[in-house]
């Protein structure tokens, strides 16, 4: 298959690029400086938006919301002009979509929330609309923390516990759903051979948990002690507005992905950060080294 993506040099597109080549796909990165043609491609996984981390000062959430929403609508209408569109496009989403839930089990069904990244989100999912117009079939990538010790969120806290001063946010109760890098690479794959897949899929571990295990189990894999909490107010004035995306609870799982048939690698949080931290070393995760259920 011939697959364009988007966001092809960041944390996920990088990983799913080595994998589909390895598979014997040809991946093409989307460059915003020289846009390719839309007209030959057979699948589109579509991942570029500004990092939500920093604080979100007014210009910070206009750049997050233009990131998603903007650009998905203009590349949408372009595949579905296109003389030969893609059978597939995987859009990047979040579960910021179900707002804080507190332990309120949820699944691609549940509700929307509230908050700014609800509303970015719904949006942005809403943005895909002229692919799905024109007969693309269109899955809306619902992600949260993605483990990897090179790049994304864990890498960016592993500093802070290596140091003895990683600690719980605010409560520590709230419920955070994550994936390890292989599992999303690898569902994403999967996502693009099923051809039932549609709308969104909720990419993370079928075990989603609390902010104070997230967090104890971390100090564990680095050897370290977790002493010191960040408190609700702490989070708040460091971050601003950002804060509510970290003290935020959505125990979110992975119904339709696994009713599909994928079966994670690292469906545990210990075993799942273990191998991020032993991969640590490679610049890319080793992804092709398990495979999950994947249709050909």
């Amino acid at each position: 298959m011939r697959i364009l993506v988007t966001g092809a040099s960041g944390l996920i597109g990088s990983a799913l690029g080595s994998r589909l080549t390895a598979a014997g796909h040809e991946v093409i990165g989307y460059d915003r400086a020289a846009p390719p043609s839309l007209d030959s491609f057979d699948a589109v996984v579509h991942l570029a938006g500004e990092n939500i981390a920093g604080r979100w000062t007014e210009e910070k959430k206009r750049r997050i919301r233009s990131s998603r929403v903007d650009f998905t609508r203009r590349l949408c209408e372009g595949l579905a002009a296109a003389a030969r569109r893609p059978r597939v496009l995987l859009s990047a989403s979040a579960t910021g979509y179900y707002g804080d839930r507190g332990a309120e089990e949820l699944s691609e069904d549940s509700e929307r929330g509230a908050g700014f990244l609800a509303d970015v989100t719904v949006d942005w999912e809403r943005a895909t609309l002229a692919a799905e117009r024109a007969g693309i079939r269109v899955a809306h990538l619902r992600f949260w923390v993605v483990l990897d010790a090179e790049r994304g969120a864990l890498a960016k806290m592993l500093p802070a516990f290596k140091l003895g001063v990683g600690g719980i946010i605010g409560s520590g109760r709230q419920y955070w759903s994550w994936i390890q890098i292989a599992d999303a690479v690898g569902a994403m794959e999967h996502l693009i051979a099923t051809a039932s897949a549609r709308g969104p899929v909720n990419l993370v571990s079928p075990q989603p948990v609390m902010n104070r295990e997230f967090s104890q189990t971390l100090g564990r894999v680095v050897r370290r002690l977790t002493l010191l909490p960040m408190p609700v107010f702490a989070t708040r004035l460091a971050l601003g507005q950002m804060a509510e995306a970290l003290l935020a609870s959505a125990r979110v799982m992975p119904a339709r992905l696994e009713g599909m048939g994928y079966r994670f690698l690292w469906p545990d949080l210990e075993s799942a950060m273990t191998h991020s931290w032993e991969s640590r070393a490679t610049k890319r995760p080793n992804c092709s080294a398990r495979a999950g259920s994947v249709s050909r």
